[in-house]
C-alpha cells in the first residue's frame, strides 16, 4: 500500500516538474494525453462582439436613412421596376450562379449546399454603405435591401427546395426565421428614424450621414477582421471553395450590373443593383449553416461564408476605387474643357474689346 502511494506521489511530482506533462487544469490526465475543460472564450467573445457590432450597424443604418427622402423612397415602392430587377438578380441570378459553380467544380454535396445557401440569402446591409460611396441611388438601395430581407422568408425555402434536390433533402436545412426577422427590424427601424431626421432637420441629417458613412466603412472592415479571429481554426478547407468564394461575388456584381443595364436603368441605379446583388447577408448564411449541420460536416465548409465575405468586400473596394478614379478623371477633363471654352470666348471678345484678355484666362 505504501509502495503504491509513493509511486503515485512520484508520478504526480514527475508530471508537475515535466514540461511536457498535462497542465494543472486538465480534467482527465494520463501521462501527456490530457482532456482540457471546454474553453468558452470564443463563445463569450462572439456574444460581446455581436452585440457591439449590432449596435454599430444600427447607428450606420440610421445615418444611411438620413440620405433617403420619403417621397423618393415611396416612389420606388409605388413604381417598383428597380426593385423588381433587383429581385430577379437576388433570387434568380445568385441561386442559379451558385448551382452552376457547384456543378462546374464538382464539390462535395455538403459543400454544394452551403454555396447554394449563400446564393439564396438576401442582400447585406454593407451594400448600402458602398452604394453611398459610389454615388448610387440610396432610396433604391435601402428599399431593395428591405424588400429582399422581407421576401427571403418565402424565397429562400423555395430556392433551396429547387436547387438542393440533387444533393440533400431541403427539409434538413433549418431556416432561422427569427434571425431574418431581427435583421429586418434592425434595418427598418434605424432607417425609418434616419428618414424622419432628414425630413425634419435636413442640415443635421447631412452631418450625421458623413459621420455614419465613415463609421460604416470602418465597420465593414472590422466585421471581416473579427470573423477571421473567431474562426481562425477553420481555414483549412478545400481549395475549390476558395476559388468559388472568389468567383461568386465577382459574378454577382457583374451579372447584376449587366441585367440592370439591359432593363434600362440609369448608370447610378445599375451600380446600386450590382452592389445589392453581389453583397450577400453572410451572417445569416453562417447562422443557417450552424443550425443545420453536425460538427463533422461543419469542418468541410463552415468557413465558406467568411471567405465569401472577404472577397465580396475586396471586389466592392475595387469597384469603389475604380469609380473614384473615373469620377476624378471625368471632373478634371470636364473642367479643362470648360476652361478652354472660356479662354476661346475671352479671346474672341478681346478682338471686340480692343485686345484685352483677363489675367485669369492667361
Amino acid at each position: 500500500m505504501q509502495t503504491h502511494l509513493l509511486s503515485q506521489q512520484f508520478k504526480g511530482s514527475f508530471l508537475a516538474e515535466n514540461s511536457t506533462a498535462c497542465p494543472q487544469n486538465a480534467t482527465i490526465c494520463d501521462g501527456t494525453s490530457c482532456v482540457l475543460p471546454e474553453d468558452n472564450f470564443n463563445e463569450t467573445l462572439s456574444v460581446v462582439l455581436s452585440t457591439v457590432l449590432t449596435i454599430l450597424l444600427a447607428m450606420v443604418m440610421f445615418s444611411m436613412g438620413c440620405n433617403v427622402e420619403i417621397k423618393n423612397f415611396l416612389s420606388h415602392i409605388k413604381r417598383p421596376w428597380g426593385i423588381f430587377v433587383g429581385f430577379l438578380c437576388q433570387f434568380g441570378i445568385m441561386p442559379l450562379t451558385a448551382f452552376l459553380l457547384s456543378l462546374a467544380f464538382n464539390i462535395l454535396p455538403i459543400q454544394a449546399v452551403v454555396v447554394l445557401i449563400m446564393g439564396c440569402c438576401p442582400g447585406g446591409t454593407a451594400s448600402n454603405v458602398i452604394a453611398y460611396w459610389v454615388d448610387g441611388d440610396m432610396d433604391l438601395s435601402i428599399s431593395m435591401t428591405t424588400c429582399s430581407t422581407l421576401l427571403a422568408m418565402g424565397m429562400m425555402p423555395l430556392c433551396l427546395f429547387i436547387y438542393t434536390k440533387m444533393w440533400t433533402d431541403s427539409n434538413a436545412i433549418v431556416l432561422p426565421y427569427d434571425s431574418i426577422g431581427i435583421s429586418l427590424v434592425a434595418l427598418v427601424v434605424p432607417v425609418s428614424l434616419g428618414m424622419f431626421v432628414n425630413y425634419k432637420w435636413p442640415t443635421k441629417a447631412k452631418i450625421i450621414l458623413k459621420v455614419g458613412s465613415i463609421v460604416g466603412a470602418i465597420l465593414i472592415v472590422l466585421i471581416a477582421v473579427v470573423g477571421g479571429i473567431l474562426y481562425k481554426g477553420s481555414w483549412i478547407i478545400s481549395p475549390k471553395l476558395w476559388i468559388i468564394g472568389t468567383i461568386f461575388p465577382a459574378a454577382g456584381y457583374s451579372l447584376g450590373f449587366i441585367l440592370a443595364r439591359i432593363a434600362g436603368l440609369s448608370w447610378h441605379r445599375c451600380r446600386t443593383v450590382s452592389l445589392e446583388t453581389g453583397m450577400q447577408n453572410t451572417q445569416l448564411c453562417s447562422t443557417i449553416v450552424q443550425l443545420s449541420f453536425s460538427p463533422e460536416q461543419l469542418e468541410l465548409m463552415f468557413t465558406f461564408p467568411l471567405i465569401y465575405s472577404i472577397f465580396q468586400l475586396l471586389f466592392a473596394l475595387l469597384i469603389l476605387g475604380g469609380y473614384r478614379l473615373y469620377r476624378r478623371h471625368r471632373v478634371k477633363t470636364k473642367t479643362d474643357v470648360e476652361k478652354t471654352e472660356q479662354k476661346e470666348d475671352s479671346k474672341s471678345n478681346a478682338k471686340i474689346n480692343g485686345g484685352f484678355v483677363s489675367n485669369e484666362i492667361k
